[in-house]
């Protein structure tokens, strides 16, 4: 599934194409992806201009004067801006035409969603699928005093916690992966165990490490591309994801993969504590 740094590498993309431009018609070729489309998102779209392109988490938000619209790129889904002619393929289920182009999102899993959330109804972060989300791990309000204080009763495993995604969002299962490694923690350690120092180390690790997957262009996932349909290289940098039994970079022992709550873990027994 594409994480945080790939949305916001689509989010990038896009953005350039989007912002400040008119919709001037709105292709729904299904009735829904995970959800239903709003049946009258062409007319709640048509003929408005786009404020600004935004992200939120694992979403994708485009903000009009009147509402945002929500999208999520599911396990499979990938956006592109291309001429409004090009014929659509079987998995292209959705255009938000502008001029001459077009914002095309395809999913062939059908798990990801394009949803709207009007003004009226509040502020975009009153969503109902926004409102339990933690603080953005690149903005100023993540911190290792974050971590520390709210892990303070967390027995579970601190990779569970990073994934929980209600402390701080959009640190995934790749990324948890390789920020503990490069912290020294053990994804197994307890939460509530890992001292304010070391929180200091994590948080810094996530912050470099998703910083570093963005300038790359993310992960190449099985399914994601870019918008320019290029696939990111950052899996060429992995310390520990997907390398199982492979040498550890650092100290040269083999990798280990365990189960954590139906996702894979990897890690150096050796340089994580």
């Amino acid at each position: 599934m594409p994480e945080l740094p790939e949305v916001e590498v689509t989010r990038r993309g896009v953005a350039p194409h989007l912002t400040g431009k008119t919709v001037s018609q709105v292709i729904l070729r299904r009735d829904g992806l995970r959800w239903p489309f709003p049946p009258d998102l062409p007319a709640l779209l048509t003929g408005q201009r786009i404020l600004a392109t935004g992200r939120r988490g694992k979403y994708l938000l485009l903000h009009f004067p009147h509402g945002c619209v929500l999208i999520h790129l599911g396990m499979s889904g990938h956006l592109r801006v291309l001429h409004k002619d090009v014929l659509p393929a079987k998995h292209d289920h959705i255009d938000i035409v502008i001029g001459d182009m077009a914002l095309r999102m395809t999913d062939p899993r059908r798990f990801g969603a394009v949803l709207w959330h009007a003004a009226t109804d509040g502020d975009i972060e009153e969503h109902l699928l926004l409102r339990q989300l933690g603080v953005e791990p690149l903005e100023p309000g993540f911190s290792a005093e974050l971590l520390y204080r709210e892990t303070r009763q967390r027995t579970a495993p601190v990779k569970q916690v990073l994934l929980a995604g209600d402390i701080v969002v959009g640190v995934g299962n790749i990324y948890a992966s390789e920020s503990l490694f490069k912290a020294g923690i053990n994804p197994k350690t307890s939460a509530k165990r890992i001292s304010l120092a070391r929180y200091t180390l994590l948080a810094d690790a996530i912050r470099v490490t998703l910083a570093a997957a963005i300038e790359q262009g993310g992960s190449t996932l099985k399914d994601f591309l870019g918008v320019d349909g290029q696939s990111g290289y950052f899996q060429q940098s992995y310390f520990v994801y997907d390398r199982t039994g492979e040498a550890c970079r650092i100290c040269g022992q083999a990798i280990r993969q365990i189960r954590q709550g139906q996702r894979s873990s990897f890690y150096c027994a050796k340089c994580q504590k």
